[in-house]
């Protein structure tokens, strides 16, 4: 057998192997991203949340985020698309924390970032892909690929679908595998080491008497995406306080540094997100430990990032330590929302004129370490991933204020990590 093939069991059984992927059974998925519609949609929404389901066998001492493992690997729910309410239908059991999960634009493939660092003897981590089933969405296992660095903590899609980016955390890497016509992966075609003089573990911004010191150790790559257009590739080093800009060939999947090759932010702050306006002008990034966030524009023909704004992300007045984790713009581009871990709530931003932020509200996620959350396909909903909660809550989106109002509505879900959205409706 293949080292990285999961054993085949049957549905009813339950398997974990301390390998590249330990996998059994099925999970349901959509086809489509919801769109507007003139009639009601007809056909179940689904939503996937991506766990950590095992711990890392070497925890870095400055790694303060990581627990137990008490996810099972994908859990799937059915979504009440009038309340928001999340109801267990099934889970893709896999023993190597799939942290985070990337749906392609057809609906049609799922892959995850397998957040592990034991395979060979580079002691890699893995994404694994899967094929959607077109009737009913179950998740059908293709392969899975080392992904060119240990403790793969981030995942995301060319907008061609014919290669996929992946940020390796703990490795200090960032990989491209191909897309292959059947949805599976060849191995990687490009890997590039993140290298630099690593940042101060006391942020610049830090609030008084943080102690937020989580990645500066070492090089640590947390995200990787394309810009909207697909030229150019942009990743965040939290160790070396950097977004680092690629352009990219999209026939051979090659990176090549751009000119300037990386943007710097404040010695200590760690970039660890970042989002794009839909407009494609403004990039907005989300920093770990000096809990800000940072307006750039950015020059769509040059690949170029210009900082305009900095921004705390917590209220007036703060002291202590926080962690920022998620950052996302409202579908409309009217507000970017900001996650504080320890502090455990989402800050709301209004975007002026020309991209700047203002502070609107910020709400308790009615949870512990919130580690990331995300829209509903309408943008009427949006599902916070309390990490240390072991639990996903709901708030609903108020279109004009942009500000959250919780809906009561508690999941449990062990060590939730990341959640995404498809809707069957229209398949």
């Amino acid at each position: 057998m293949h080292p990285f093939q999961p054993t085949r069991l049957q549905p009813t059984r339950r398997n974990f192997l301390a390998t590249a992927l330990a996998a059994s059974g099925t999970i349901s998925a959509a086809r489509k991203p919801a769109l507007a519609q003139d009639t009601p949609p007809h056909g179940p929404l689904i939503a996937y949340v991506g766990t950590f389901s095992s711990p890392l066998r070497d925890t870095l001492p400055t790694q303060v985020d990581l627990p137990p493992g008490n996810g099972r690997g994908i859990h799937r729910f059915a979504v009440d698309r009038e309340t928001g309410a999340l109801t267990a239908t099934g889970e893709f059991e896999l023993g190597t924390s799939p942290s985070c999960l990337a749906v392609d634009a057809s609906g049609t493939r799922l892959y995850s970032a397998n957040e592990t660092d034991r395979v060979g003897d580079e002691r890699f981590g893995t994404i694994s892909a899967f094929r959607i089933d077109a009737q009913d969405g179950n998740l059908q296992h293709l392969n899975t690929q080392t992904s060119g660095g240990a403790g793969p903590t981030y995942v995301s899609l060319h907008p061609n679908g014919k290669f996929l980016f992946v940020a390796n955390y703990f490795g200090g890497s960032v990989a491209v595998l191909p897309i292959l016509d059947d949805g599976s992966l060849g191995p990687a075609v490009d890997v590039k080491q993140d290298e630099g003089t690593i940042g101060p573990t006391t942020a610049t911004h830090a609030p008084p008497g943080s102690f937020a010191i989580s990645g500066h150790d070492r090089t640590h790559a947390h995200m990787i995406q394309t810009d909207p257009s697909g030229q150019f590739v942009l990743h965040a080093d939290l160790g070396l306080d950097k977004i680092f800009l690629w352009k990219f060939d999209a026939q051979t999947g090659q990176l090549s540094a751009n000119a300037p090759a990386f943007v710097e932010l404040p010695p200590g702050d760690g970039p660890r997100h970042f989002h794009f306006h839909p407009n494609g002008n403004w990039l907005y990034s989300i920093q770990e430990e000096g809990s800000t966030l940072v307006l750039f524009d950015f020059d769509q023909q040059a690949g170029r990032l210009t900082p305009r704004q900095t921004i705390s992300t917590l209220p007036s007045g703060f002291a202590g330590s926080n962690f920022c984790s998620e950052i996302l713009v409202s579908h409309d581009g009217k507000f970017v929302y900001a996650g504080n871990r320890l502090h455990d709530s989402i800050s709301t931003f209004s975007v002026g004129p020309e991209g700047e932020l203002t502070l609107v509200s910020n709400v308790w996620t009615r949870g512990n370490y919130p580690r990331s959350f995300s829209f509903d396909p309408t943008g009427a909903f949006l599902y916070c991933c309390n990490q240390r909660a072991d639990n996903v809550t709901v708030f609903k989106v108020n279109r004009q204020t942009g500000q959250l109002a919780f809906t009561g509505h508690y999941t449990p879900v062990g060590n939730p990590s990341m959640i995404t959205f498809l809707d069957l409706s229209g398949s």
